[in-house]
């Protein structure tokens, strides 16, 4: 006698997951990842340590020359070239503060953190801390409205219909701002290092505050401390005024060009990170000079698609950029120092005189 097993029925097989269907967005978030594929087979996303050591070396040196000159000069109006000499060291020193925190200098992210936090507070007298959040913020979403903090409106309007209603003394400069960008900008000094100790008092969770703040205070209280017991309080403080003067003018006038009077984007609009990098920024046309005037920045577009790439690698890729942008039909914009002021002045003027969307972007509107 036999007992027959039962046969179990086969199992139904799964459902087909659908296929996604393949949209416009899909190859253009693979252009980037060929473009990193030519950029990584040339080699240049290696960083550069031998080159930022002589970086920091010769800022030092600079550092070194300055504070010669001014316990050596004695009490003399050359002084006062002397503070603008402090101010275009104190800017470079924001340059190579810049690249480490964006993780160019060591393979280490601790490394570039620190490298970053001493010259940031101890010799720019700026927050590490500060920048960081504010600066990632700005490369995740430059020129979004409502999400970059660049182009938050403040004593100046970047987005326009954000100035409407302004009245008094502070519409009168709105309407004017274009005009009064630059000197505004000599203003900026102060700015930078008051919301640095405001950041530091008020800004939850930063690492290493108390370091940051030792670091911050040697530099914003020993500084004039030294400057005005070695030249006397009139000289001193007119010592520091220039100093502060052509600091802020100098850092304002670094970064301006990169991306005021470029399109912005609606913060809803689903743009891709290569096309959002590349159109909202601008290069500055010049050679090797104006990339140590401007710490790098003035090759823009290339910072902001491979914002952890050594500054000094920045010109040798742009060609590869170039070349790939005008193969994908993506809008690669330069323009000469004075021309890229130009353009910040009159689209400031066209915003503070309530104009409305004065520049429109043709691919950010597709995806609206």
């Amino acid at each position: 006698m036999t007992i027959d097993t039962p046969v179990r029925p086969p199992r139904p097989a799964p459902p087909a997951r659908p296929v996604r269907p393949r949209t416009a967005r899909n190859p253009q978030t693979a252009d980037y990842f060929d473009l990193m594929r030519r950029v990584s087979d040339a080699g240049l996303m290696e960083r550069r340590f031998r080159w930022y050591v002589w970086r920091t070396v010769a800022l030092a040196a600079q550092l070194a020359v300055a504070l010669v000159l001014l316990l050596t000069l004695g009490q003399t109006w050359w002084q006062l070239l002397v503070a603008a000499g402090f101010a275009v060291v104190f800017t470079q020193g924001a340059f190579l503060a810049h690249d480490g925190a964006h993780q160019q200098v060591f393979t280490s992210g601790s490394r570039n953190a620190w490298f970053s936090r001493i010259i940031g507070n101890l010799v720019v007298g700026l927050s590490y801390g500060w920048w960081t959040r504010k600066h990632n913020k700005h490369h995740g979403n430059p020129n979004v409205i409502g999400k970059d903090g660049d182009i938050a409106t403040g004593a100046l309007v970047f987005v326009p219909g954000q100035g409407e209603g302004r009245t008094g003394l502070l519409g009168w400069v709105t309407r004017r701002q274009g005009w009064l960008f630059f000197p505004m900008l000599t203003l900026f000094g102060p700015v930078f290092h008051a919301t640095a100790i405001h950041s530091l008092a008020t800004t939850p969770a930063i690492k290493h505050r108390g370091a940051e703040a030792w670091l911050l205070a040697i530099r914003l209280i020993g500084f004039p401390v030294l400057v005005i017991a070695t030249l006397g309080p009139w000289l001193g403080v007119a010592f520091l005024a220039v100093e502060l003067m052509v600091f802020g003018l100098y850092m304002g006038a670094s970064f301006a060009p990169n991306h005021k009077g470029m399109p912005l984007i609606p913060k809803d609009a689903d743009v891709d990170f290569l096309r959002r990098q590349v159109l909202t920024s601008r290069n500055i046309r010049g050679g090797r000079f104006l990339d140590w005037a401007m710490g790098g920045l003035n090759l823009q577009v290339e910072h902001h698609v491979f914002p952890r790439m050594a500054s000094g690698n920045l010109r040798r890729v742009q060609p590869i950029v170039r070349e790939f942008c005008a193969e994908r039909g993506i809008p690669y914009t330069e323009a000469g120092l004075v021309e890229s002021y130009g353009i910040v002045i009159r689209y400031l003027n066209r915003v503070g005189l309530g104009h409305s969307d004065p520049m429109e972007c043709p691919i950010a509107a597709r995806y609206r």
